[in-house]
């Protein structure tokens, strides 16, 4: 994984910064997100590790795939990434691509993990009371866990804040064993 990612950073550095200079990061961040979906896909991922598939099929196939959601530029992209044999470092070059868009915007990642489904409201209200104590814009993805018993955790790069009845419980029973 790490060496994956380690080859896959100077193609998305270069796709970032192509990205930057036509000033439409938003539609590029759409097109590569695209690309990494197709590229995950387990079908495709065969194909790409399939000696007897060659490169111009690999690209007809991505391109066929994309249809018109992905620009010149981005076929290109593919073409190269396909002469070098590093298509299925798509998904990879996808989470680095953002990662570098929301260092751009200056957003971070939260992952709210909540006890409860939470509503598309509830996220809304929680999500500003989360920047103040982080000190950062989010952009927030849920998940359930019912094994919080109840509240939320919310994690932001190497930060935590645990507010849930399972972290509560866990640091009376770190007090108490002392």
């Amino acid at each position: 994984m790490a060496e994956s990612v380690t080859i896959a950073r100077p193609y998305a550095e270069a796709l970032f910064r192509a990205a930057k200079e036509s000033g439409n990061l938003a539609k590029w961040s759409g097109q590569v997100s695209l690309l990494g979906q197709v590229a995950a896909n387990p079908e495709v991922r065969d194909a790409i590790g399939d000696p007897n598939v060659a490169a111009p099929q690999l690209v007809d196939l991505f391109r066929s795939a994309c249809g018109k959601a992905v620009d010149a530029e981005l076929s290109n992209f593919i073409q190269l990434l396909s002469n070098n044999d590093r298509l299925g470092l798509l998904p990879e070059i996808g989470a680095l691509f953002e990662s570098y868009k929301r260092a751009e915007e200056g957003t971070k990642q939260a992952e709210i993990v909540s006890a409860f489904p939470m509503d598309a409201s509830q996220v809304k209200a929680l999500v500003p009371q989360l920047e103040a104590v982080f000190k950062s814009k989010l952009e927030a993805s849920v998940s359930v866990d019912p094994e919080l018993i109840g509240g939320i955790k919310v994690i932001v790069g190497d930060q935590m804040l645990d507010a849930s009845v399972r972290g509560k419980l866990d640091a009376m029973a770190t007090a108490l064993n002392n």
